[in-house]
């Protein structure tokens, strides 16, 4: 989206060099499993500014008094967890890269999430990037005046807080295995930390333990990146481990209640230049006639799951509980990504870290680029210059 960072990119590539790219990316790793694009993404000052802003507004409704109040219906209450601390200790804000009706680049809100994502795994590959790739030195993939080090100490502050790194364990069911075990390796190698799947831990009393080599280890804090989606109709796994639903004597990074309160849920509470116009099905006093306008969006998804693009009548009629669905104007991307055989279509998640008693601060970025009719990487297998990668900014 820089055009003279962008051709000098697509000048110096080749096959040669991305399959290069790709084999030091995941050296001393398993193979990655998803597909990592071919490019990073070029981000103008004008339009990191908007990006900022956009969070700005979100971070603002998040810090009111009242949003646990206003958020305590998106927990369900068979996954309410106890113990819920004051705040989030991640912010995830997924934006599609769209055209405002003066033509300039705007961001648009798609998804927002108060749950980690791969804050390890980024930084990673923008250094995989520039160690392959001549990227100009006054883009960067960071952001507010963070580098590696400021960054890296950040992570560890919110992370592991004032435990040792042996008392603290990145959780998730079969965590070895996950699509994005990657970066809970790289994490680890930042900072210490164990990788545990659900499977690992053992509760005595209210206490949580794993072993190693033939201890017995309290767990003080968990890094947790189970998702409830994924177990809610196999919760008889919690019989081998421990059930997260209770009491326990564990600190939660982040606590798993703000996966819900800062989600799709949020998104009608927001009204911004930003945000596209979302209700809730069950406040819709009539249906638009223009829904092809629309998306359907469950609440209780991930990764696209069960969102329906091409909305009919018949299909809202039909949902059986309209209070966990929202009803959202169609954002259309603009293919603004110059790719060898054209543009793609671009998304950009700004990644925020919250630590304990502080501000949530925006620190590194996520961005993902799609031919397909979604952005997921699932949905765009049999493209090339598409798929996850990183943005680096004009400073």
């Amino acid at each position: 989206m820089i055009p003279a960072q962008r051709q000098k990119y697509n000048q110096q590539f080749t096959e040669e060099k991305y399959q290069t790219f790709l084999t030091e990316l995941q050296h001393g790793y398993a193979e990655i499993p998803f597909r990592v694009a071919e490019t990073p993404v070029f981000f103008p000052k004008v339009l990191k500014e908007k990006l900022i802003a956009a969070g700005e507004e979100i971070i603002n409704l998040i810090k009111q008094t009242d949003f646990k109040t206003l958020t305590q219906q998106a927990i369900p209450s068979n996954w309410n967890v106890p113990n819920e601390n004051e705040q989030p200790h991640f912010l995830t804000f997924d934006f599609g890269i769209c055209k405002n009706d003066e033509g300039e680049l705007t961001p648009m809100l798609i998804e927002m999430q108060g749950f980690p994502s791969l804050y390890g795994f980024q930084h990673h590959l923008a250094k995989t990037f520039r160690a392959n790739f001549e990227i100009d030195g006054s883009l960067n993939h960071l952001l507010n005046g963070f580098n590696e080090e400021r960054y890296i100490n950040l992570l560890r502050e919110v992370i592991i807080g004032n435990h040792q790194p042996n008392e603290v364990a990145l959780m998730d069911l079969d965590a070895p295995n996950q699509k994005t075990a990657i970066d809970f390796f790289v994490t680890q190698k930042l900072l210490g930390i164990k990788i545990l799947g659900l499977e690992d831990i053992r509760k005595i009393g209210k206490q949580l333990f794993y072993q190693e080599n033939g201890q017995q280890i309290q767990l003080k804090r968990i890094y947790n990146r189970l998702i409830f989606d994924e177990v809610a109709n196999n919760t008889e796994i919690f019989n081998n481990s421990f059930d997260p639903r209770e009491e326990l004597d564990i600190e939660w990074v982040t606590h798993p209640n703000w996966f819900y309160r800062i989600s799709k849920y949020t998104m009608p509470f927001l009204k911004s230049e930003f945000v596209p116009e979302t209700r809730f099905l069950n406040d819709l006093n009539t249906i638009p006639k223009d829904l092809e306008n629309y998306v359907l969006k469950p609440l209780f998804s991930f990764a696209g799951m069960g969102v329906i693009i091409d909305v009919t009548e018949t299909d809202i009629i039909n949902i059986k509980d309209p209070e966990n669905w929202i009803l959202q104007k169609k954002v259309n991307y603009e293919p603004a990504v110059q790719a060898p055989d054209g543009g793609v279509k671009a998304e950009i998640r700004m990644m925020y870290l919250w630590p304990d008693g502080g501000e949530p601060q925006l620190c590194i970025n996520l961005a993902r680029l799609s031919k397909g009719k979604m952005i997921g990487v699932r949905y765009n297998a049999d493209f090339d210059w598409v798929g996850g990668t990183i943005g680096f900014m004009e400073e």
